[in-house]
């Protein structure tokens, strides 16, 4: 069989790269190893019958933000985002908890409650960014290299205000934090947006990684798909399909076919050929090297080989007997809660993850079903954590158990009674999130470290991150700038590069 394209892997990236060139008249082809499509964005009764878990991410604030999936009519084939009454919140051990509002004037007002003038404070730092808004997504969401949107914003922003973009590329949030806010309670809340970016607060791209997060909350919210995040993928296959696309399930592709020195198609297990011209992957470098075999070798492959991934993950589900009883009110209307103690207390639990596991674990935790009701049944509610450790499975090694106890603690903590709400839970360990997704390399969620080296050069120092060195391969996926995330970015502009290799 024959086709003008084949793209390997349905996540949202893979998706976007076989719109892309289906939008240009291509015939595409989507391979699948999974049993259905859509790669870390699904949406499954984990636990209990009526009970709508997502499988792996959740919340989407630069999905809502990606010029990619904004180009596409996805509400015509079902997606609806739904918006939690406030982004995220901070629960502290002593005071109030600050939160992420869309409105910057109420988030103004619950930093102020936390300590006064730290409201004034964010407010200063954010609003010039918020004005270039525009200019500002263009270079955080666009292709490599990422040329319009900082000649956009030197213009919206002027020159100092890039100068102070700029600065935050290579600054941790702890230096931000230090040098915008008094209270430490103010610290730990932007931190929390940093570890949620997979990145330490005391790490260089710390500053960016939390600051981009915040104002994307004001931009254009932290939504998520009513009905699960399954709801994105469904859209974006739906369009595909519209445009004349294939996507296969249960379809693992075993090896890139090379033939001339370019590209001729893929291998499917079980022996099938799928011939095509252009070949576009959404995997990790890793396994982007062993499906080309001898044909990808050099420095490439070799660069390939020492890609860097980010800290393993444990992942959490519950059915719960009512919402989350949060202490702190305002917790319990935020799509997402970073718990994380006090400053002092999040950058020493940060540290002590980087070796083990620490007996408060920073949490990322998603409630979907406050604000979206069909993901549990009347009365019932759903809700999510996770946590990172060492990227080693001998540190997991008879100790996933003991951690999941340690998450129910801690949330317990911030919201007491929490425990006696459990109906069920599922638990995804490093190597099972693995093994439910190749790409999720020792459960790593983050499609790769976010060190800065490899925040601006993924997966290697090129020119063009998606043309490979055999013609006619390229990679999109979140180990391709510029990252991780679900915008599809790194899937659209492999498969742009091919077009303008073959128009």
């Amino acid at each position: 069989m024959s086709t003008d394209a084949v793209v390997i892997g349905s996540g949202p990236n893979g998706l976007a790269a076989a719109i892309r060139l289906a939008e240009a008249g291509r015939s595409v082809v989507v391979l699948e190893a999974a049993d259905h499509y859509g790669g870390a964005v699904r949406t499954e009764e984990l636990t209990l019958p009526g009970f709508r878990h997502d499988t792996f991410s959740s919340v989407y604030p630069a999905g809502a933000a990606s010029p990619v999936f904004g180009r596409m009519p996805l509400a015509e084939h079902g997606l609806e985002w739904v918006h939690p009454a406030s982004c995220y919140a901070t629960p502290l051990p002593d005071g109030p908890a600050p939160v992420l509002y869309r409105s910057m004037d109420e988030t103004v007002a619950s930093l102020d409650a936390v300590h006064a003038g730290d409201g004034a404070a964010w407010a200063g730092f954010a609003t010039p960014y918020l004005k270039a808004w525009d200019a500002l997504r263009a270079t955080m969401l666009s292709g490599f290299p990422p040329i319009e949107g900082p000649a956009k914003l030197l213009v919206q922003a002027g020159p100092i205000g890039t100068l102070k973009f700029t600065r935050l590329l290579a600054e941790s949030s702890v230096g931000l934090g230090r040098r915008t806010f008094e209270s430490g309670g103010a610290r730990a809340w932007l931190y929390g947006s940093a570890m949620h970016g997979d990145t330490p607060p005391n790490k260089p791209g710390g500053a960016i990684a939390a600051a981009y997060l915040n104002l994307l909350g004001h931009a254009v919210g932290w939504p998520s798909p009513r009905g699960g995040a399954g709801r994105l993928a469904d859209a974006l296959v739906g369009y595909l399909t519209s445009l004349g696309g294939e996507v296969r399930t249960g379809a693992r592709v075993e090896r890139v076919l090379v033939s001339g020195g370019r590209a001729v198609g893929a291998g499917v297990a079980g022996g099938e050929e799928l011939r095509a011209p252009i070949v576009v992957a959404d995997v990790m470098p890793k396994a982007l090297a062993a499906m080309a075999g001898d044909a990808l070798s050099g420095w490439y492959a070799s660069m390939l080989k020492r890609y860097v991934y980010g800290p393993a993950t444990l992942k959490l589900d519950w059915a719960l007997d009512g919402p989350i009883p949060w202490t702190d009110p305002g917790a319990r209307g935020a799509g997402t809660v970073h718990v994380a103690g006090s400053e002092d207390e999040l950058l020493a639990t940060v540290q002590r993850a980087e070796y083990g596991l620490p007996e408060h674990p920073f949490l990322l935790m998603g409630q979907q079903s406050i604000a979206d009701p069909t993901r549990a049944p009347a009365g019932k509610h759903t809700a999510w954590a996770y946590t990172h450790g060492p990227a080693s499975a001998a540190v997991w090694d008879g100790e996933v158990d003991r951690h999941v106890e340690r998450v129910e603690a801690q949330v317990e903590r911030y919201a007491p009674g929490f425990r006696d709400l459990i109906l069920a839970r599922h638990v995804l360990s490093p190597a099972a999130l693995e093994e439910r997704n190749a790409n999720l390399v020792g459960g790593d969620v983050g499609g790769g470290s976010y060190t800065l080296r490899q925040v601006v050069f993924r997966p290697v120092p090129k020119v063009s991150p998606y043309r490979t060195p055999i013609k006619g391969l390229f990679l999109g996926s979140a180990a391709a700038f510029p990252g991780g995330a679900v915008h599809g970015v790194p899937g659209d502009a492999a498969a742009a590069a091919a077009l303008r290799r073959w128009p």
